[in-house]
């Protein structure tokens, strides 16, 4: 195992605020880059405002933000830009997610930057992309998912479109982002150069459609509303039990027979109607008729007992999920000392052998590293620092 995780000694200059661009430098920060957030000195990060805490560090910054340091910079003016391109300048990715052409009026843009060192790797997050008739519209998460088609596919069968509670298309955006930045960083070390990485969440949204996107480009048929049900497979949804429901996905004809081998229905894998893919998927109502029948019979925790070699799962509140032993185990909950308490957070999906994760710092108050990242990156001093501060360009 290596002692130093494997982003040791990169630094990224965050301009990002709310979900994507956040959660990107955080995947960062947990592989080891020094993340450096630049925050508006009196509002910071949006998510901040969510936050009735003093130190505005509620749920909805804590998750995007750990394991950064925050320096507070006035950008509407001149000195506070030069002091930003001075940053970039010793800086190998600078990310932002500002509409298109905010960073260029603030001589911040990809070009600029770029000119001044081509081995800089420059990410743009935005809701329609860099180019494109929607490029200069704001737009977030559920706006996109109403674009994109996603709403369309979600909610009850009988129902309208329903808005998925949580920001998938940012989390997926900061995916490609992190991967995207990791391969721009492998890239650089074979050819000395850096590059611009145009990211957008209808991009990311079209993307995530998937099977259901090539339905209806293989068809022309776009996929009906399923509600809990897959699109096409079955049995592929929630079935009832004598207690809560459960839910069930086995649609191969190995799962199915597995299936009704616990269930102790023989009859089922023989029964022409659910004959094979196909035909469990034109029958899938009767299916279902004939599943619950047995399911109901018992409560859940027992079927689930039964079913360990079989992807069957019970329906969990958040938090019934986030104290399950499986998920303790894996360290998705962590406890980040600070003063005398401890930050409870999210754990990270980077799992190595051989290599380590940077180890958790809490999440920063606002402008809490200013002079540390002043003195430590620009080498400026203490009077330097102060006159700056005065000057209203730092906090």
């Amino acid at each position: 195992m290596t002692n130093l995780p494997p982003l040791d000694g990169v630094r990224v200059l965050d301009f990002s605020r709310i979900i994507a661009g956040p959660l990107c430098t955080q995947h960062l920060a947990d592989l080891g880059a020094d993340v450096v957030k630049v925050e508006h000195p009196v509002t910071g990060d949006d998510m901040r405002a969510r936050s009735a805490k003093g130190d505005r560090r509620g749920p909805a910054f804590l998750a995007f933000n750990r394991s950064k340091r925050s320096i507070a910079i006035d950008l509407g003016g001149e000195v506070g830009q030069d002091l930003a391109r001075r940053l970039a300048a010793r800086s190998d990715i600078v990310i932002e997610n500002f509409r298109p052409g905010v960073m260029d009026r603030l001589g911040l843009g990809p070009q600029q930057l770029r000119d001044a060192d081509p081995r800089l790797i420059y990410v743009s997050i935005s809701a329609y992309g860099a180019s494109g008739p929607f490029s200069d519209r704001p737009g977030l998460d559920p706006v996109l998912q109403a674009e994109s088609g996603m709403m369309s596919l979600t909610g009850p069968i009988d129902g309208g479109p329903t808005r998925h509670p949580l920001s998938l298309i940012d989390t997926l955006t900061a995916a490609h982002a992190t991967s995207a930045v990791c391969a721009a960083l492998i890239g650089r070390g074979r050819h000395g150069t850096g590059d611009f990485i145009d990211l957008c969440l209808l991009d990311t949204a079209i993307g995530a459609l998937g099977n259901a996107g090539l339905q209806y480009l293989s068809t022309g048929r776009p996929p009906e509303r399923a509600g809990n049900r897959h699109l096409v497979a079955a049995p592929i949804d929630l079935f009832a039990t004598v207690t809560e429901p459960i839910y069930l996905a086995m649609a191969t004809d190995r799962l199915f027979s597995d299936l009704c081998t616990v269930l102790g229905r023989p009859d089922l894998p023989v029964d022409e109607r659910f004959e094979g893919p196909a035909g469990r998927s034109r029958n899938r109502d009767e299916l279902k008729v004939e599943l619950e029948a047995t399911l109901t019979t018992r409560p859940a925790s027992d079927w689930l007992a039964e079913m360990g070699h079989l992807p069957a799962g019970a329906v969990r509140t958040i938090d019934q999920a986030l104290q399950a032993p499986e998920v303790l185990h894996r360290d998705m909950v962590r406890h980040i000392p600070e003063d005398d308490n401890d930050i409870a957070v999210l754990g990270t999906p980077f799992k190595f052998r051989e290599n380590t994760v940077a180890a958790f710092r809490p999440p920063p108050r606002l402008a809490q590293h200013t002079d540390d990242v002043l003195a430590s990156v620009l080498d400026l001093d203490h009077d330097t620092i102060a006159a700056l501060r005065a000057a209203g360009t730092v906090v």
